[in-house]
């Protein structure tokens, strides 16, 4: 399939997510303008990756925590087509979408679902410390998105997470520090978002058990 540079082009991905929308898998609000955040996102990436000193133009291996209806991730996918993207997903229905969108996209090649806790998934070793961009829409409070993507990230490797459009900072750097994260920065036009970089590999008590991280949020 021939990858467009602007996804909002591709006829499939419009199609996929609208599916995703009426099965309410994505939230409400016009498709055009959710890819044009997707890309926004893949702008946010690739700016964290060169400044955390990554090769290349964007990150080789990315993973998307709680994917939901696809955003960002199949929008990275459909951008970076020499990257694989790993989307993962709890919930079933959710995930069997995903693995139907991934099809009809036809990138079932780099592109993988897995139906998972992301707590389960950082403790495998097939993920752990596997992946150069984690990344996050709304998975999540801060606390509980960094300690399930700091596992998965490789040093070098960057967390970036869509942000309100405002309010008080959310990344205390002591509590990223606990993961072996160094701090935040937060972009101040909108869309915002969080970029933090992986300084060491995230201490192996990390993540813990299911539910925990948020009934006991580290920050």
């Amino acid at each position: 399939m021939a990858v467009p540079e602007d996804p909002t082009d591709d006829h499939a991905l419009i199609e996929v997510l609208r599916q995703a929308q009426d099965l309410g898998f994505v939230g409400p609000g016009a498709i055009e303008a959710q890819v044009g955040h997707g890309n926004a996102f893949a702008r946010a990436v690739a700016v964290g990756w060169a400044e955390a000193g990554g090769a290349g133009p964007h990150p080789d291996r990315v993973a998307d925590l709680g994917s939901g209806g696809g955003l960002p991730a199949l929008v990275l996918a459909l951008l970076w087509s020499d990257a694989e993207v790993t989307l993962i997903e709890a919930g079933h229905r959710r995930a069997a979408f995903l693995n139907h969108a991934v099809n009809r996209l036809r990138i079932g090649g780099r592109v993988t679902v897995v139906e998972g806790r992301a707590e389960l998934v950082g403790r495998d070793t097939r993920h752990r410390a596997s992946y150069r961009a984690v990344t996050s829409r709304a998975f999540g409070p801060p606390a509980v998105t960094a300690e399930c993507g700091a596992p998965l990230l490789g040093v070098g490797g960057v967390l970036v997470v869509s942000e309100p459009p405002a309010g008080p900072p959310r990344w205390p750097p002591h509590g990223l520090a606990t993961l072996g994260m160094g701090p935040a920065t937060v972009g101040r036009s909108e869309p915002r978002f969080a970029v933090v970089a992986q300084i060491q590999l995230c201490p192996e008590r990390y993540p813990r058990r299911v539910g925990v991280p948020s009934k006991r949020p580290l920050f």
